[in-house]
């Protein structure tokens, strides 16, 4: 039997992202980069990194979601 991997994006609230780079630091597949722009606030703000290769795609875990304490990442699966 062929397993199809679960696929998933991440959509992230820039003005509610204070930068703690949590999300960044438990992404299991490293989808997950800081922002070369501040946001209204004054923080760099996270940004998720698309990619192509099945082994880099985001799972859609949602791990990113439960660390953020701003509650400013939302998760989407396939």
């Amino acid at each position: 039997m062929v397993s199809k991997e679960k696929r998933g994006y991440i959509v992230i609230d820039r003005e509610l992202c204070k930068g703690c780079y949590l999300c960044m630091a438990f992404c299991p597949r490293q989808r997950i980069v800081a922002s070369s722009s501040l946001n209204q606030k004054g923080y760099y703000p996270i940004e998720f990194k698309e990619s192509d290769d099945p082994k880099e795609m985001c799972t859609g875990c949602g791990t990113c979601a439960t660390m953020c304490p701003d509650v400013a990442i939302e998760v989407y699966r396939e």
